[in-house]
């Protein structure tokens, strides 16, 4: 997002199939670290990459750095969930 901040706690470390579906409101992350995916996508059926590389994720924890001080903002996660939940 343009107003975005160059931050540590102002990023996600995600491959490439992870950035285009957070980036496109398929999955989401809340301000407690659980990353949830689009209720419209968790009902469609098709293949292995929905299933495991998408589906699979919904309610788990993200991964955080072994350092609270590099953890993402809950307040940049809260902002950006708010728009997910709004998307779908």
């Amino acid at each position: 997002m343009p107003e975005g901040k160059s931050t540590i706690e102002n990023g996600l470390s995600l491959c490439k199939l992870h950035h285009s579906a957070y980036d496109a409101f398929i999955i989401g992350v809340t301000p407690d670290y659980v990353i949830q995916v689009r209720a419209d996508i968790l009902e469609e059926e098709d293949g292995s990459v929905l299933q495991h590389g998408l589906k699979g994720l919904h309610k788990s924890k993200l991964i955080l750095p072994s350092s609270k001080s590099h953890y993402p903002s809950r307040e940049a996660l809260e902002w950006r969930y708010s728009r997910f939940t709004r998307a779908g």
